[in-house]
């Protein structure tokens, strides 16, 4: 089995080729993953089989248009947390407000800054994937240091695997959210490798071991029919 990356995924979607690869190139020189749409429709299609960490969106698009791709994003209770940010010519301020109020978490300007729309895109990731970034995530007396990589509870280091350690990295990002084990597939496996769902609940039982390896309660709670939460 490959290994699964924990990198953020933008999906970049322009109509213009020379706008997608300047993009594209700009991201993966900082160490993104990156996927790429040139119309509405196919980035919505994207979206729905492989949902990004982030999405940078021109407004003007073919098919179906940026704002319309943003409203729909955010209208689903899947993907309505993935960050947007507008990419616009429009300098009007009733523009801007458009685009917010449809849902955008951000209004970038062209021409633009590479480097402001790189700050503003880690920006975005601080708040949903803060371990993305080398935040340092703290819940009760569990600390996991992203930079690093490494986890301690009440002081004391942890040993986890990797998949332990995204099982982890995923609980801490949203304490008291309850996971299914599909979400948990998607998040901690990705998409395109298929494991049995089975296979999240021995992976939670070895970080739940390792979790309590120098003592201390079990922090993870199984939702019966639902998943599992940390918290």
């Amino acid at each position: 089995m490959n290994a699964v990356s924990t990198v953020p995924l933008v999906l970049v979607v322009d109509d213009e080729p020379g706008q997608r690869a300047m993009l594209s190139y700009n991201l993966e020189a900082e160490g993104y993953r990156t996927m790429t749409a040139e119309d509405g429709e196919e980035a919505l299609l994207m979206v729905s089989e492989q949902p990004p960490d982030i999405i940078l969106l021109d407004w003007m698009l073919p098919r179906v248009s940026g704002i319309e791709v943003c409203r729909r994003i955010k209208s689903r209770v899947e993907t309505r947390d993935i960050p947007v940010i507008m990419i616009s010519a429009r300098t009007e301020e009733e523009d801007r407000v458009r685009g917010l109020e449809t849902g955008a978490d951000d209004y970038v300007l062209k021409p633009y800054s590479i480097n402001e729309l790189m700050a503003r895109l880690r920006a975005n990731l601080r708040r949903t994937r803060p371990a993305s970034v080398g935040l340092r995530l703290v819940h009760d007396d569990i600390e996991m240091d992203a930079d690093q990589h490494r986890v301690f509870r009440a002081g004391a280091p942890l040993h986890l695997g990797p998949t332990e350690y995204r099982l982890l990295s995923a609980f801490l990002e949203k304490p008291g959210r309850v996971w299914s084990r599909e979400q948990l597939l998607d998040r901690v496996w990705g998409r395109d490798i298929y494991v049995e769902s089975r296979t999240v609940d021995v992976h939670v039982g070895r970080l739940r071991k390792a979790l309590c390896q120098n003592g201390g309660a079990d922090p993870i709670r199984t939702v019966r029919g639902a998943g599992y939460a940390l918290g």
